[in-house]
């Protein structure tokens, strides 16, 4: 069965002058401020667009690869994943870097590294923002 998510934004003002809000409104869990300085600057305690993508892409890359790790017969203990996305103001979204740290019984390094290549290539966010390189550092405690 399908399922969908909804957030929405509101913006009042000029892209440079003006600041907004995106509010995540199928869990209901926040809004949050969002201005032109908090995606091509610092963030000051705003998100952005790029922020909330890392953050949907961390997180259902570490849940592909849990599943790929248990279909495997090695569940994972841990899987801790960062994502870093670069935003260039009149370019766009130039990149994702994935470090994932993974602590998983029974298997090599070398094993869990062509794991998370797979869930790389298996993570449906990752498959939805395939139009921007991707790469992937994965390190592995055992």
């Amino acid at each position: 069965m399908a399922t969908t998510r909804n957030a929405s934004a509101h913006w009042e003002g000029s892209l440079m002058e003006g600041a907004g809000k995106v509010t995540l409104d199928s869990s209901g869990l926040g809004s949050f401020e969002v201005t032109w300085p908090s995606r091509a600057e610092q963030p000051n305690g705003r998100t952005s667009p790029e922020e909330l993508i890392a953050a949907a892409h961390s997180t259902c890359f570490s849940m592909a690869l849990s599943h790929g790790l248990a279909q495997a017969g090695t569940p994972p203990t841990s899987i801790d994943t960062t994502a870093t996305v670069t935003f260039q103001p009149g370019t766009g979204i130039t990149g994702i870097a994935l470090t994932v740290t993974g602590a998983v019984p029974d298997m090599t390094a070398e094993q869990f590294t062509e794991a998370a290549e797979g869930a790389k290539k298996d993570c449906p966010v990752s498959q939805a923002l395939a139009a921007v390189p991707i790469t992937l550092e994965a390190h592995f405690t055992g």
